[in-house]
């Protein structure tokens, strides 16, 4: 809906979705919008699924967009042992390090916001007067983003209350959480009564739901949860709609990529300058030569997860992997990724080349300065890779991938893996995602076992999906918590970068960032204490 006149004139149709904000379920919305005259046409239809699009979801995020966003998207790394967040104001570095509380768990997406807008729309769409397989094509999107959302909250929070009907104020205060398990069946449910009514792809970029998203969520909810049989059917389905991957990993996240990218599943939509629908989240992420915060800090640990472009970890001696040259002949990701020391990049509108130096005390990206610079190290590349593309990075025009192709395909050898089933088919599941990165097929002499393959393809996501929003939920559904997320957090080797020709050369230790904590409650976030509050029919998550 990029550049729609809907969008563009939706202040006064949103305030039909504004709730009360005095209860956490946002009760029926409270507006002057005249309910019996907004639906009388397709194009107040229209304008109230742009609404549910557009509207603001979680109560982190300035977004402007109301199912997801690439606010929460990016930082949500930082949750993991991808990325270090600087700034505890932000509200994520509490969920990093362990440490967080039911009152400083300030990024919440314990928000049932979007939640009203699909349920009001849903409770009024069949009065509208028009074609009936668009309107049952409107019905189904939206059940997709109410979907969606409790897929985002039960996976963060395990039991949260299950409402799929507008409630009444005392009604709102009343309700309980629903077991995970019942939610998880919700979602699935309607994922797949949602499926047959939409589109069967929608690659054109204007964000509209389709029948490969839903099915691609289906399969990720089932893949979470250990529905394997079930995962492999939904990703077998989806790979005969015609995706592919797009054939450059880096620009796969450049606005070159924009339109009619044919891996892009489901995506986020904004429109540049000047305008309150514009991605506002580039600009946290370049250091401060660039203009940038250093909000999100890529770790050492996520930086020697990559591969040897032969294929084989660093931790492999016969690897090839120098010390003392940490960043050649990596995983090509790797520098599509993360800006290292002695990194080349350009400065928007430059011509020449500069060398990414956050070790020096002159420098501007000083990791020590505190003057919005990474105390990493490390910053991050992926979507701003070329800073030319962007006349501001804080209203621009970058859509957000929120289901690829590629996870699809990796989705499908994971689920196979856990079935014992070993076959090439599952080699070409991985195989299609690493060569497409400049990476050489799997060594099957060496990944030849479950055990194996289950490393390999765990650290296949990690890096192919970093900063999307995902490694969290692999660390909580693998229960691989205390190993990653506990101990010391580390980014680059100090050292010196060369001005002219970016060598790096190391003189001393990694940087030390953080010390981290991990217990078993931290695999649920708390809930917010501010919710607990308001209804004392809500328990908190159990350590809280």
């Amino acid at each position: 809906m990029k550049k729609n006149f809907v969008l563009n004139t939706l202040a006064a149709t949103l305030l039909l979705f504004t709730a009360c904000k005095k209860d956490f379920l946002n009760r029926t919305p409270q507006d002057a919008y005249s309910n019996s005259s907004l639906w009388t046409s397709a194009n107040d239809a229209t304008a109230a699924l742009a609404g549910i699009y557009n509207g603001q979801g979680w109560s982190y995020s300035d977004d402007g967009n109301g199912w997801a966003g690439a606010t929460w998207t990016v930082y949500l790394d930082c949750a993991s042992d991808n990325a270090y967040s600087q700034y505890p104001w932000e509200g994520f570095q509490a969920y990093g390090n362990g440490t967080v509380n039911p009152s400083t768990g300030d990024a919440s997406a314990y928000n049932y916001t979007a939640i009203t807008r699909c349920n009001f729309f849903l409770a009024n769409i069949d009065k509208t007067p028009m074609d009936a397989s668009l309107k049952a094509n409107m019905k189904a999107q939206v059940r997709f983003i109410r979907a969606y959302e409790y897929f985002v909250m039960s996976q963060l929070y395990g039991d949260v209350p299950l409402v799929t009907t507008l409630l009444t104020p005392q009604e709102s205060l009343a309700s309980v959480r629903t077991p995970k398990a019942d939610v998880i069946k919700f979602i699935l449910s309607e994922l797949a009564a949602a499926a047959p009514d939409l589109s069967v792809v929608n690659n054109s970029g204007d964000g509209h739901i389709s029948q490969g998203a839903a099915l691609a969520l289906k399969a990720r909810v089932e893949l979470y949860n250990g529905d394997y049989t079930d995962c492999v059917t939904d990703c077998q389905a989806v790979m005969k709609m015609g995706y592919t991957l797009y054939p450059s990993y880096s620009d796969l996240f450049r606005m070159v990529a924009q339109v009619n990218n044919p891996e892009v599943i489901a995506s986020v939509q904004y429109v540049e300058n000047p305008s309150a629908n514009s991605n506002g989240v580039l600009g946290v992420m370049p250091s401060n030569s660039s203009g940038g915060w250093s909000s999100i800090d890529p770790t050492k640990n996520l930086v020697d997860a990559y591969e040897m472009d032969n294929g084989k970890p660093i931790t492999d001696p016969a690897s090839g992997y120098d010390p003392a040259n940490p960043y050649a002949n990596r995983d090509p990701r790797l520098a599509a990724t993360i800006l290292y020391p002695g990194a080349p990049f350009k400065q928007a509108g430059a011509v020449t080349t500069t060398y990414f130096d956050p070790l020096d005390a002159s420098s501007p990206d000083y990791y020590a300065s505190g003057n919005n610079t990474s105390p990493s190290g490390y910053v991050v590349k992926k979507y701003t890779s070329n800073l030319s593309d962007f006349d501001n990075l804080w209203q621009s025009g970058l859509n957000m991938p929120i289901i690829r192709y590629a996870e699809v395909l990796l989705s499908d050898a994971e689920a196979k893996i856990e079935q014992g089933i070993i076959d090439q088919t599952v080699y070409t599941d991985i195989n299609t995602v690493r060569n497409r990165a400049g990476m050489p097929s799997v060594d099957q002499s060496v990944y030849n076992s479950q055990a194996t393959l289950r490393a390999l393809v765990r650290n296949e996501r990690r890096v192919e999906f970093a900063f999307e929003g995902l490694r969290w939920f692999d660390i909580q559904r693998w229960k691989i918590g205390p190993q990653a997320m506990s101990g010391t957090v580390y980014g680059a080797s100090t050292g010196t970068v060369d001005p002219a020709t970016g060598k790096y050369t190391i003189t001393g230790a990694p940087l030390t960032i953080e010390n981290r904590v991990f217990a078993d409650k931290n695999y649920l976030w708390p809930i917010p204490q501010s919710e607990i509050d308001l209804d004392k029919n809500i328990k908190q998550n159990p350590g809280y």
